[in-house]
């Protein structure tokens, strides 16, 4: 016979299951740029960047113009278009953020320049680019994912969760089993 606390304890834990949200996993080839594997929370930036105007303190970007202002791209899994800047402001920036550990952990990229490849390969940086649009569409701010430039692969742990707050696959789709 279960005493009141078990019970207590039994039904939380099925309470705590029951409100869980799913989790979906895609997998994306890519083409690595600079070695390595890393796990971390995806941030997103719609505009190019500077690494040279992020405060190596925090990680935290400083350009007022940018979309990522006032946010940590520290311990981040950072996808943008394109660096900007200068090579020497550019290759400055990340060896700061490298030296005091507010990087990114990885770097997915549209766009390479040299710099940005020079900068990854020193810093020892996973870099990676060409990925399918599918990414782009399917992956969103704070869900999961891992690079492993080496083996050229992406993996996407999605919450699953629309901003309606209902279930929706990585395409984009309600699941049938929430749909009502």
């Amino acid at each position: 016979m279960m005493s009141q606390a078990q019970d207590i304890q039994a039904g939380a834990a099925m309470e705590k299951t029951a409100t869980e949200e799913p989790v979906q996993t895609a997998e994306y080839q890519c083409h690595m740029i600079s070695e390595g594997k890393a796990t971390g929370r995806v941030l997103f930036s719609k505009d190019p960047f500077c690494f040279y105007l992020v405060d190596p303190k925090n990680g935290v970007v400083l350009d007022k113009n940018h979309c990522l202002y006032g946010q940590s791209i520290a311990d981040t899994i950072l996808v943008f278009p394109n660096g900007s800047g200068s090579s020497v402001v550019q290759a400055d920036g990340m060896y700061q953020l490298k030296i005091a550990g507010t990087e990114p952990r990885a770097m997915v990229v549209r766009n390479l320049d040299t710099t940005l490849v020079a900068s990854a390969i020193i810093m020892e940086s996973p870099l990676v680019n060409r990925l399918p649009e599918e990414f782009y569409a399917n992956t969103h701010d704070g869900d999961i994912v891992t690079v492993n430039a080496t083996d050229e692969l992406v993996t996407v742990e999605a919450s699953g969760l629309g901003a309606d707050g209902v279930a929706v696959g990585l395409d984009g789709a309600k699941t049938a089993e929430t749909e009502g």
